[in-house]
């Protein structure tokens, strides 16, 4: 057994559908902006919205796998309107992932996994391609947080996996040994980072997992998503 346990977030704990392309979403998103005095035809937000998001990214391109904060992509849209944000750009950052989420739940057995995993004395840790002010919210909201011993957000570091330094990172962070320390995730990019540094991966098939699981190199594997299972297989 390991002594740290390191999950991703999204189709490794939590099971989410979102949808940013509807045009609903924008209608109704330039009408919050225009409340807070940002006034946005439908079309235009959208078109800036992606248009920060691409130089925000290409500002970090000194990394292979560049991420940016979604925070100061609300801010900018309030500022071009000649708005000063202030608290407004959290809180826009909140409204649109919640009109954007269509579902969103743990997978079966993610809580009882981690209560296990807490009473056996183990460390947990989250490691995630995410934005903080989405992941923070979301974890917080389906009870999850406090299990943690500690967290990483992609972009609060401004590097995505599976850019061996995002992994690099976390380790030096956290002081973990990696021959003590299991990575599990659903992707092939959760776990290649981990693979490359030669730490132990546990790869757990679920709905939001791409490509075929025949393809993605790890130690362990668990083809039909029941998280329980790390328990039997390592």
């Amino acid at each position: 057994m390991y002594n740290n346990y390191v999950f991703n977030l999204y189709g490794t704990l939590i099971d989410i559908e979102t949808n940013e392309e509807k045009d609903e979403i924008w209608e109704k998103f330039a009408i919050y902006y225009g409340y807070n005095g940002a006034h946005y035809e439908k079309e235009e937000l959208k078109e800036k919205y992606y248009s920060i998001v691409n130089k925000l990214i290409k500002m970090n391109s000194k990394y292979e796998c560049p991420d940016y904060e979604i925070e100061d992509v609300f801010f900018k849209l309030y500022k071009d309107k000649g708005i000063k944000p202030k608290k407004k750009a959290k809180q826009a950052a909140k409204t649109f992932r919640l009109l954007s989420t269509e579902t969103i739940r743990l997978y079966d057995g993610v809580m009882e996994t981690l209560e296990r995993l807490t009473a056996e004395g183990k460390k947990i840790y989250l490691l995630s391609n995410a934005q903080k002010a989405f992941a923070n919210s979301e974890i917080k909201y389906l009870g999850i947080k406090k299990y943690f011993d500690g967290i990483c957000i992609s972009s609060d570091v401004g590097i995505r996996k599976p850019d061996t330094k995002f992994y690099e990172y976390f380790i030096e962070k956290e002081q973990l040994e990696p021959k003590d320390t299991l990575f599990i995730g659903n992707d092939y990019i959760d776990l290649k980072g981990a693979n490359d540094m030669g730490i132990d991966s546990l790869y757990i098939h679920s709905n939001l997992s791409s490509g075929q699981p025949e393809d993605v190199t790890s130690k362990y594997k668990i083809l039909d998503g029941d998280i329980r299972k790390i328990f039997d297989v390592i």
